[in-house]
């Protein structure tokens, strides 16, 4: 099978790590959107597509945010695999009817995350696993019909519905992204330098086992795009045809 297609929709205003973090860590050839410049695909002729994070809220009320539901719920219906990454996750979950909220707190550093059953994108991954997270907002309440993948004492960490899956944690930082974030943000000094201390090559190393889930989903992208070429290829063949 040729290289595969992705649509990624970079909802991080103009953040040049994450375009840098996600061209990194899918191997594929990448369409990259400017969500918050109300850029989306003009068509559905990827293999997947893929949400990054953002410092917005997928509740607010805003132009482009509505462009980015619009089009990936279209998507959505055309089948067209997604995995959403942070806000990502968040807003597939609303587009799919679940619920988004402020938690009330604000998770961000390397957490303890669990996750459980048989899930493809955790394959290769131990239940208990190391992830850098940064959020305020939660999937307070999942889509009809979704199931939870992973989740910590924070909120939920994963979900899956159908061909649709979300991490709320960030597989894809390095230490670079993660320094120049906890910077950026309101802490007080004593949390800032607390979280930077954790900013360490040794937990970097223990996260990178949560990248798996990237490669999970490619590996999830092929197998049905596999299936889908096989079966039309054999629609046309003279074998399949019926013999009435």
């Amino acid at each position: 099978m040729s290289q595969l297609r992705l649509a990624v929709l970079n909802a991080a205003h103009q953040d040049q790590n994450t375009t840098r973090n996600f061209r990194r860590e899918l191997d594929a050839s990448l369409a990259e959107f400017d969500a918050t410049e109300g850029e989306v695909p003009h068509g559905f002729e990827y293999d997947g597509a893929v949400v990054t994070g953002s410092r917005s809220s997928v509740y607010w009320d805003e132009d482009w945010i509505r462009a980015t539901k619009a089009w990936v719920s279209d998507a959505i219906d055309r089948d067209i695999p997604f995995l959403g990454v942070c806000w990502g996750h968040q807003l597939l979950a609303d587009v799919l009817g679940g619920t988004v909220e402020d938690m009330g707190a604000y998770e961000v550093g390397y957490s303890e995350i669990e996750h459980f059953g048989e899930s493809r994108l955790f394959d290769g991954i131990e239940e208990s696993f190391t992830a850098f997270t940064s959020h305020s907002d939660e999937v307070s309440r999942l889509p009809p019909g979704a199931e939870p993948l992973a989740t910590n004492q924070y909120s939920n960490h994963g979900f899956r519905k159908d061909r649709v899956f979300g991490v709320q944690f960030h597989p894809e930082y390095d230490p670079k992204t993660a320094r120049e974030l906890v910077h950026r943000k309101e802490l007080s000094d004593e949390r800032r330098d607390s979280v930077l201390a954790e900013i360490t090559r040794d937990n970097y190393q223990q996260a990178c086992e949560a990248k798996l889930v990237f490669e999970n989903f490619l590996e999830f992208v092929r197998d049905v795009n596999g299936t889908e070429a096989v079966a039309e290829s054999d629609a046309g063949s003279p074998s399949a045809q019926s013999s009435d």
